[in-house]
C-alpha cells in the first residue's frame, strides 16, 4: 500500500530540517571575544623589542573580530597637550603634600590608577607612546634615526599637526644628544632621549621647538603638543615639588584656557623608580572628562590608541592590540 504525505506534512519536515541545519550553522560562529581572551601576549614585530615583566601584561584585549578600527565615540579636543614626567610611581605622585598642584589636577580631572608604563628604562617608554612600538630600542643611547610612522606623521597625512616642545632645547631642530658641555652630559638640563620625534626622519624640523616657543595664544597650539620639561623640572634630577611648581607656573594657564575652549590635558610619567611594577600616574584635565578615578587598566600604547582614534588615524605598532580609554568621558 503506497503511502503519501500531505503537503503540509512535507513543507513541516522541510522546516524542521532547514531550522536544524541553521542551528548547527550558528552554533560553529565564536563571539569576538571567545576566541581571543588572552590579553597581552603577542610577538614582537621586526623593529621591535618585546618588553618583559608584569609591565608587559597590562591593557591588552582582543583585536576587534573585524581586524577594524573601533568607532570612536568620545571627544575630539581641538587641541591635546601631554606633559611626560619621569621615573615616579603612582604611590609617590598620588596624596603627596610635595605635589599639591599635581593632586589638585587629580581632583578636577580624571586619574587613572592602573596605568602602566611599558618597560625600562626611559627611552624605550617615550618611542611607545609617539609611535606604537620602542624601534628596538631598549637603553638611553643616543643618537638613532628611523622612518616608521609615527603619531607626527599621521597627524600630518590627517591634515592635523603636531609639535614638540622641550624645554631647554638650544634651539628648533636640534639634534644634538644633550645641551651639556662640548656635548657631554656634563652639566645637560635637555636630553634627546625624553624627545622622541626628534628621532624620526619624518618629522620636520620645525616641528622640535624650545619650549620657549609654547604659544601664550592658546589658539595656535597644533592639535597635539607633546611638552617635556627640563632634567631639573620633571622629576629625573629635580624634586617632586619643583616639577610641581613649574606645571603649575607653565601650564595652570592652559589648564584655565582649555576648559572653554573643548582642549585637554594630559600629564604621566615615562616610567617608575622599579619600585612599583611600573605604576605610573595618568592624569587627563579637561571640559570633556568625567573627574574621578578609574581602575581600567591601561598603559603607553593605550594613550596612543585613544589620540588615534580621537583624530581617525590609523592605529601604530602595538596599539592595534590595544583598546583607546574610553571609560573617562562625558556622554
Amino acid at each position: 500500500m503506497n503511502h503519501h504525505c500531505p503537503p503540509s506534512a512535507m513543507r513541516m519536515a522541510a522546516s524542521f530540517t532547514l531550522s536544524a541545519l541553521i542551528l548547527a550553522g550558528c552554533g560553529s560562529v565564536q563571539s569576538p571575544a571567545a576566541g581571543n581572551t588572552v590579553a597581552g601576549l603577542h610577538s614582537a614585530g621586526p623593529n621591535e623589542t618585546s618588553p618583559s615583566g608584569p609591565s608587559a601584561l597590562h591593557s591588552m584585549p582582543p583585536v576587534p573580530a573585524t581586524g577594524g578600527q573601533m568607532v570612536w565615540r568620545g571627544p575630539v579636543p581641538e587641541h591635546v597637550v601631554i606633559v611626560i614626567e619621569e621615573n615616579h610611581s603612582y604611590a609617590e605622585i598620588a596624596g603627596n603634600p610635595k605635589a599639591p598642584y599635581l593632586n589638585q589636577l587629580m581632583r578636577n580631572g580624571a586619574t587613572l590608577t592602573n596605568y602602566h608604563a611599558v618597560e625600562h628604562p626611559s627611552q624605550p617608554n617615550y618611542l611607545d607612546l609617539f609611535s606604537g612600538s620602542n624601534q628596538g630600542v631598549t637603553d638611553d643611547s643616543c643618537p638613532h634615526t628611523f622612518d616608521a610612522p609615527n603619531l607626527a606623521s599621521e597627524l600630518r597625512a590627517a591634515g592635523l599637526t603636531f609639535t614638540g616642545y622641550a624645554e631647554d632645547l638650544p634651539n628648533a631642530g636640534f639634534t644634538g644628544c644633550n645641551n651639556g658641555v662640548v656635548g657631554l652630559p656634563i652639566g645637560a638640563t635637555y636630553a634627546r632621549k625624553h624627545c622622541p620625534w626628534i628621532n624620526f626622519s619624518n618629522v620636520p624640523a620645525d616641528e622640535s621647538q624650545p619650549f620657549s616657543a609654547f604659544p601664550s595664544d592658546f589658539s595656535r597650539l597644533p592639535t597635539v603638543a607633546f611638552v617635556i620639561p627640563n632634567l631639573q623640572h620633571d622629576m629625573h634630577d629635580g624634586t617632586v615639588d619643583e616639577a610641581d611648581a613649574w606645571l603649575k607656573q607653565h601650564l595652570d594657564a592652559y589648564v584655565r584656557w582649555a576648559q572653554r575652549h573643548n582642549s585637554l590635558l594630559i600629564i604621566t610619567w615615562d616610567e617608575d623608580d622599579e619600585s612599583a611594577d611600573n605604576r605610573v600616574p595618568a592624569i587627563f584635565v579637561g571640559p570633556m572628562v568625567r573627574p574621578g578615578q578609574y581602575a581600567v587598566a591601561a598603559n603607553h600604547f593605550s594613550l596612543l590608541r585613544t589620540l588615534e582614534d580621537m583624530y581617525h588615524l590609523p592605529p601604530l605598532g602595538r596599539s592595534r592590540t590595544v583598546q583607546p580609554i574610553t571609560a573617562i568621558w562625558r556622554s
